[in-house]
């Protein structure tokens, strides 16, 4: 999984600037807003609540933005109803791409998604057309500096996590949905903090990309994130960190 650890903490400093823009607050305050109205207000019993809303501490959103969120969710306040929608398509190089988004209009959505799939060489393609290549998972990545191989995989294993994969710069930790807090607090118990940790759709094989395709490749996943409507994306393509840092720089 070359290139995808530092794909996820390139995006995750990208995104610690998009926060002072509001871009990042105003996509986790949909993803409360829908997860209180799907499971309920209380964080300690939605998981899918209290992940997003540790991941909005993270990007220090004020409290009162969360709990309103929360409220509009639960109906308590009014607010926009959202709703949840996956895309499916293939990039430059037959690469993979799953996303999901909320929104509050689908024909609008629909053919802004096609357009940025078609404008960097790709495709939208048919429900369930790529799904069947990933797998949801828990994925934290640890630089290297953080801790051994050997002291993490005692930790993660105890934990219940799945797996701890080498990725250059980066262990990626691999855990069942489940278990992705527990296995983050026991790391955390450690004084090991996590540069990423998230629910992913894991690839179960990479496409190798170079050069152009590349390039093209990561403009689009770029422009995906950056839709409004856009929550999360996921490729299983394969690139080389200086590619990836190469067009950072670029952009």
């Amino acid at each position: 999984m070359s290139g995808h650890s530092k794909w996820h903490t390139i995006k995750h400093k990208k995104g610690a600037a998009d926060a002072k823009r509001g871009r990042v607050f105003t996509k986790l305050i949909k993803e409360i807003t829908v997860a209180a109205r799907a499971g309920g207000g209380d964080p300690d019993g939605n998981p899918r609540l209290r992940t997003v809303i540790l991941a909005a501490k993270a990007a220090n959103m004020p409290k009162d933005n969360i709990e309103k969120a929360i409220k509009k969710g639960t109906g308590e306040l009014p607010g926009v109803s959202y709703e949840e929608i996956t895309y499916e398509g293939y990039g430059p190089g037959g690469v993979a791409v799953y996303l999901q988004a909320l929104t509050d209009n689908r024909n609008r959505t629909l053919p802004e998604i096609r357009h940025l799939f078609t404008k960097y060489g790709g495709n939208l393609g048919e429900s369930n057309c790529v799904s069947w290549m990933f797998e949801k998972k828990g994925y934290i990545v640890i630089p290297k500096g953080k801790g051994s191989e050997e002291q993490l995989l005692e930790v993660v294993l105890d934990a219940g996590g799945d797996d701890v994969r080498d990725d250059g710069e980066n262990w990626e930790i691999l855990t069942p949905p489940d278990r992705l807090e527990p296995v983050k607090e026991a790391l955390a118990g450690k004084a090991i903090q996590a540069a990423t940790a998230e629910l992913s759709m894991v690839p179960k094989t990479t496409v190798k990309l170079e050069g152009k395709k590349a390039q093209q490749l990561l403009s689009m996943m770029e422009a995906l994130e950056d839709h409004d409507d856009v929550q999360n994306v996921w490729a299983n393509f394969d690139i080389d960190e200086a590619e990836i840092t190469e067009q950072q720089a670029a952009s």
